[in-house]
């Protein structure tokens, strides 16, 4: 039996662990721990997923809570280390980009456990972007790197990774997708907004290039607002895209609040929102604008015009094959490609290569395989 610590701990990676977890749970050479670290503890952001998702409590919480990257990166190596060193895993597998993939990641390498990324070399080729950083040394000293996109080994291969320790497996995230699509669309969310099918754009912001600088996110959000005058603009206000519009004095509304909704111009502003009621609004807009790598790629298989705001991309397959386009973040750009789209016109050329809710199966493939093998010898 082999014992695979998983770790979670950011909303994205959710996603990615709910298939991982079902699958190694139901297999009888996978024994599974799951960790979460708490990098988001908001129930929001967090509890409202595993309930969602059906993902089991896990084993252990690290509850490292929001601080910046070098102390929330340093706090939780601190609390990883004892757990890695009292459960002795052969392996432990992390998934996405986050503080918590690389700060695991390097804690378990550091004491000899065999390390596997889940949705490795995607690259931005942006190293302002602190995912980017975490993606490149996640994968530097990972021993099975997991791929969701072809042009994901052509970065790893010339970043010197051997190729075989590359695996081309496929996209885990829509593997969730996927399975909870019909169960999304029983949600009853756009009745309780008031919204109508194909009525609306929907948007998301938490990008540091969009939301750290005053300058950037007010332009951001004027757009939205002109944008709202000829469709409603929902908007699931992310708690850091929420501390920055108070810290800048850019507060959502005034004019009227219930129930955590405000109104502003054509905008409904609210908290962040559940698995299953996202995907329903997703799957129902016109339009979604965001500067989320996960929601490029779930509007690609959902065939949703996406409207990214960001000048770069780290899953290029969502722009070849998907309905994604990058437009930047600033005002006009943004009025203009959002106004301009009908629905139909998402440009969708075919469903990407293995994104078809088999990775999770692939992965385990792979893994019970190579460590059977290992331990034959």
């Amino acid at each position: 039996m082999t014992k695979i610590v998983l770790v979670a701990g950011a909303r994205p990676n959710f996603l990615k662990i709910a298939p991982l977890m079902e699958e190694m749970e139901n297999s009888s050479q996978i024994s599974p721990f799951l960790v979460h670290t708490g990098q988001h503890f908001d129930p929001k952001m967090s509890q409202y997923f595993f309930e969602d998702l059906g993902i089991p409590k896990p084993d252990i919480n690290l509850e490292v809570g929001s601080e910046s990257h070098i102390d929330q990166m340093a706090t939780i190596m601190q609390r990883f280390e004892p757990v890695v060193l009292r459960e002795k895993p052969d392996m432990v597998l992390v998934v996405g980009d986050v503080n918590s993939t690389i700060a695991c990641a390097l804690t378990a390498v550091k004491l000899g456990v065999r390390v596997a990324h889940v949705e490795a070399g995607l690259r931005s080729f942006d190293r302002s972007m602190p995912e980017e950083i975490n993606r490149v040394l996640t994968d530097a000293v990972s021993d099975y790197l997991f791929t969701t996109e072809e042009s994901a080994k052509e970065n790893l291969l010339s970043e010197g990774i051997a190729p075989e320790k590359i695996h081309f497996v496929g996209n885990v995230m829509i593997d969730t997708l996927l399975k909870f699509k019909e169960k999304a669309l029983a949600s009853g969310v756009l009745d309780q907004l008031g919204l109508t099918r194909q009525g609306y754009c929907l948007a998301t912001l938490h990008r540091p290039g969009n939301v750290d600088t005053r300058e950037v996110l007010e332009q951001i959000f004027q757009a939205f607002q002109v944008i709202g005058e000829s469709m409603p603009v929902v908007f699931p206000c992310h708690p850091r895209t929420q501390k920055k519009l108070i810290d800048f004095n850019l507060t959502l509304s005034t004019a009227s609040r219930k129930e955590g909704l405000c109104w502003n111009k054509g905008v409904l502003a609210c908290d962040p929102i559940g698995y299953l009621d996202f995907m329903k609004l997703m799957i129902n807009s016109k339009v979604v604008i965001t500067d989320s790598g996960g929601i490029q790629e779930e509007t690609t298989i959902l065939e949703v015009p996406c409207l990214t705001v960001r000048p770069n991309t780290e899953r290029p397959v969502t722009i070849s094959h998907g309905t994604n386009k990058l437009i930047g973040n600033n005002k006009d750009d943004i009025i203009r490609e959002a106004l301009s789209v009908t629905k139909g016109n998402g440009n969708a050329q075919a469903t990407p290569p293995l994104w078809d809710g088999r990775a999770t199966e692939r992965i385990l493939q792979v893994l019970c395989q190579k460590e059977q093998n290992k331990k034959r010898f």
